[in-house]
């Protein structure tokens, strides 16, 4: 796989030079350029850019409006001293969220979740639900595989891909994922965040942010999804 492109917006300098060793240090990754305010950036951006690591309290323009401004970057992974945004800034496209003081192990983790998309993102071609069935056929590099449809335990989005989870294999496919839900074979699937699709039956508990599916696997509630929750408290 390509170097991944980076930039950086971090106002703090140690926060930033420690994070530009962590960058220059990893084999996959590139430094384009950072910056200490967002309106900077904003002057500065390539086409080309696939990784923006991206501080939330800036001067002027803040973390999470510049993401908005700029959702168009593939891949965004926040890294902030302020643990309560992170729920709102996964409604806006984010792959990562890492809580400051900024640690190798968790950065090598976050690296590592974001080798695994692009490198999904480049092998998925296609899927076709196969008629009169309840398997999806998916092309994956020169490989056609099939999958049953239950079972997949959720749907993960990126951008213009969806991840389907299984708890054998993770499988990336070229749609979105309001085009997936849209299908019939899917109706059992409800949104329950940008983010996430999940069956129905497979949620074992929820409270008022976040739902444990198949016993074991915690995901957010998006705030414009709860209503679609509502079945479970009846």
């Amino acid at each position: 796989m390509k170097k991944l492109k980076c930039i950086i917006i971090e106002d703090q300098e140690v926060d930033r030079l420690l994070l530009q060793h962590l960058i220059n240090q990893n084999d996959n990754l590139e430094l384009v350029a950072y910056f200490n305010n967002a309106e900077s950036a904003l002057n500065h951006l390539s086409s080309d850019i696939d990784v923006l690591f991206l501080d939330i309290d800036l001067p002027g323009m803040n973390g999470i409006e510049f993401r908005k401004k700029n959702v168009n970057i593939p891949a965004c992974i926040f890294i902030s001293s302020h643990p309560e945004y992170a729920i709102e800034t996964f409604e806006i496209d984010t792959l990562d969220f890492i809580s400051k003081p900024l640690k190798k192990d968790r950065f090598d983790y976050s690296i590592h979740k974001l080798i695994d998309f692009f490198s999904m993102k480049e092998k998925s071609e296609y899927f076709d639900i196969l008629s009169g069935s309840q398997f999806l056929k998916i092309k994956e590099g020169h490989n056609t595989i099939q999958i049953k449809i239950s079972d997949i335990i959720y749907l993960e989005a990126l951008k213009d891909y969806t991840r389907l989870i299984t708890l054998q294999k993770k499988h990336c496919v070229l749609s979105s994922i309001g085009q997936i839900l849209k299908e019939n074979h899917f109706s059992n699937f409800i949104r329950i965040h940008k983010s996430y699709a999940v069956p129905k039956h497979l949620i074992t508990k929820k409270n008022s942010y976040e739902v444990v599916i198949n016993s074991n696997i915690n995901l957010p509630i998006g705030r414009a999804y709860k209503e679609n929750l509502s079945f479970f408290d009846s």
